[in-house]
């Protein structure tokens, strides 16, 4: 086959269906053309079409597919689905990748990740999988790994780089400016140097530009910047990602227990973090689990299975509020028809103070020094939309019942409701942080509970309190 021919496909496919569409993503005729050519056994058009793209547009190619086609398509694409490619692909459409390849050529692929980036690749592996490829890698990279899979899941361990560069803090400028020229062993991309004493702690950082404009023979620590945020190796991804956002860096060294230095995180690696933790938060509120397309059925259904389980039990118990005044419900239909609304404005309200509580907590808005004064706004907001919405329901209710007292019900019930709902919204997320229990998780059951119960039992109470039945 020719150059002309290989190269024939992308030109018909440029002429007539752009790669990206209207929004930078991969068009669908575009996955589509590179699917119908590794099915016809056409390998070479097939890499003619995906060789211009960059390595994120070949890992959502991949995350496009069906999951029955990947296989044949990395097989096809073969050389053009590299370390950097593995490095942006979804977690589980990698994980599926991965477990398809011999550990040796998952060992050649993490060679060439940064260290975060292979310890991602190998992280979900089996035990006896790991071991293998750990086994075909070099000492020095199977080492670094080692140490990385030894620190606990999301904290800054797993996520640091062990490539930077250090020196010492008795050199001059020119000996750093040797050093960055002449090494083979620095990483390609940096963005600061860092100082180190004799033990190796880092002691201030130098950044490229004042490298390059101080003079030859100035020593280091005369132009090193000595103030710096420092990163324990045991600090969870969430609070890095919010020193990076507070002090606006770029990057940050890691130092050990002992304060030794040992890897650097950069502000690329934080990106990801908090894309991960702010759909995160908003899956745990809702039991979806990791809330991907690419995840598993049988895990998907497991998970929310498991929640709506729960979900059941609070439902249930709400109900069993409800049967205590069933015998006000069947003299006064109209309390069936009302009480959903009570109980349905209380689950909103709740739901608008639990995300603000949990996005507070998450970005560190809301801590010890503050809470009361949250819990107290709340109050005043869930007073006032108490008040406005529960006397336009009365108002509501009188025009179509002619019931004084039933719309009297109805207003107080609406309020107490909403005030419930509002210090539930604050008050469980609070409580739930203090326990070291991560409010996103499990404030939605309980928040819930307080909603459904206190709602039916203020009107259903209330009513029959006031012999409206």
């Amino acid at each position: 086959m020719s150059d002309t021919d290989i190269q024939m496909p992308e030109a018909e496919l440029r002429e007539n269906e752009a790669i990206h569409d209207d929004e930078d993503r991969l068009s669908r005729a575009f996955v589509q053309s590179v699917l119908d050519r590794v099915e016809e056994g056409d390998a070479a058009g097939a890499r003619a079409l995906v060789e211009p793209l960059h390595p994120a547009d070949v890992a959502d190619l991949f995350e496009l597919s069906p999951a029955d086609m990947r296989p044949a398509l990395v097989q096809a694409l073969a050389d053009l689905v590299d370390a950097d490619v593995f490095a942006e692909m979804n977690d589980w459409v990698r994980e599926g990748l991965v477990d398809a390849l011999e550990p040796h050529e998952v060992a050649e692929i993490a060679s060439e990740l940064d260290t975060d980036d292979a310890v991602a690749l190998i992280e979900d592996m089996d035990e006896e999988d790991q071991r293998a490829v750990l086994h075909a890698m070099e000492p020095e990279d199977r080492a670094a790994i080692e140490e990385a899979l030894s620190y606990e899941e999301e904290t800054a361990g797993r996520l640091m780089q062990r490539d930077l560069v250090a020196v010492p803090e008795h050199w001059l400028v020119r000996d750093v400016i040797d050093f960055v020229r002449s090494s083979d062993d620095l990483p390609t991309d940096f963005w600061e140097i860092f100082v180190v004493d004799i033990a190796h702690k880092p002691i201030g950082t130098l950044k490229g530009s004042w490298v390059l404009r101080a003079r030859d023979d100035e020593p280091i620590v005369e132009v090193m910047q000595r103030e710096q945020t420092l990163i324990p190796v045991d600090m969870d991804q969430e609070e890095v990602a919010l020193r990076f956002q507070k002090y606006a860096l770029i990057s940050a060294a890691v130092v050990d227990r002992s304060g030794r230095l040992v890897g650097m995180i950069t502000v690329d690696d934080i990106l990801h973090i908090v894309q991960e933790e702010a759909g995160e938060d908003a899956l745990l509120l809702s039991g979806a689990g990791d809330g991907d397309i690419n995840e598993p059925l049988s895990s998907t259904i497991k998970t929310r299975m498991w929640w709506l389980f729960i979900n059941l039990w609070t439902a249930i118990l709400a109900a069993g509020v409800v049967a205590i005044f069933q015998e006000s419900i069947a003299r006064l239909v109209t309390l069936a028809v009302l009480m959903g609304i009570v109980n349905g404005m209380g689950g909103n309200a709740a739901t608008q103070t639990m995300a603000v509580t949990v996005r507070a907590l998450a970005t560190n808005q809301l801590t010890g020094s503050n809470s009361w004064r949250m819990v107290v706004r709340e109050w005043w907001i869930a007073s006032a939309n108490g008040l406005g919405l529960g006397l336009l329901m009365a108002i509501g209710c009188q025009l179509i019942y002619h019931d004084f007292w039933l719309s009297v019900v109805l207003f107080l019930a609406m309020v107490i409701n909403s005030i419930n709902a509002g210090l539930s919204g604050v008050l469980i997320p609070l409580g739930l942080a203090r326990l070291k229990i991560d409010p996103a998780i499990t404030s939605t059951v309980f928040v819930t509970t307080m909603t459904d119960t206190m709602g039916f039992f203020a009107f259903l109470g209330l009513a029959t309190l006031f012999h409206l039945s």
